[in-house]
């Protein structure tokens, strides 16, 4: 059974699960409160990150048009542009063994494509949650789901792999941004 996690809580991933190297990272969100009579396309963008929290280049931001990283052991699985239907709207699959050793941390976030030009935000977004499953057989390992604490925000980091020694945790991060995913890659170190 899934460890359900709350914002703020930590957990091992490797040390509980031993054997464990291979995962599915799957995000999902359902739309509400919403009829502007536009689309609205939420995207998962995964950021590579070394021991100061930044990237060390472009190719360690992976998203729908830069599929892969770390050598691809990081591997987003492509781009769900309505978010109907129930599971997963967006999966990141992950090798945890072949990643290198310089990146220490992985963040997953979930953005608004074109949100201010739509004037669309995560109060209009519920049921957003995060997943980690073995790849090899399926099982949900852990689960955060972000809850509705959001209003104006366009972007919401929700999670972070990192390294602890030779283990990967998992943190539950669920802070939101104003600004789009301009702003979180600009945090996170790159130019856009």
């Amino acid at each position: 059974m899934a460890i359900s996690l709350a914002k703020g809580q930590k957990v091992d991933l490797t040390k509980s699960n031993p054997g464990l190297t291979n995962i599915i990272v799957g995000l999902g969100w359902d739309t509400n409160k919403y009829d502007g009579g536009q689309d609205f396309d939420l995207d998962s963008s995964v950021f590579l990150l070394n021991a100061d929290g930044k990237c060390s280049s472009e190719a360690d931001f992976v998203f729908y048009n830069n599929t892969k990283g770390a050598n691809g052991a990081v591997e987003h699985t492509g781009d769900n542009r309505t978010g109907e239907g129930d599971g997963d709207d967006e999966q990141v699959k992950v090798n945890l063994t072949s990643v290198p050793e310089s990146i220490q941390k992985i963040a997953f976030t979930i953005t608004i494509h074109d949100a201010e030009t739509r004037s669309q935000n995560f109060g209009q977004v519920s049921n957003s949650y995060v997943r980690i499953l073995s790849e090899t057989n399926g099982e949900e390992l852990i689960r955060y789901d972000l809850g509705e604490d959001f209003s104006i925000e366009t972007a919401v980091v929700v999670g972070e792999l990192y390294r602890h020694g030779a283990e990967w945790k998992f943190s539950a991060i669920g802070s939101g941004y104003q600004g789009g995913l301009s702003s979180l890659v600009s945090d996170y170190g790159l130019n856009v």
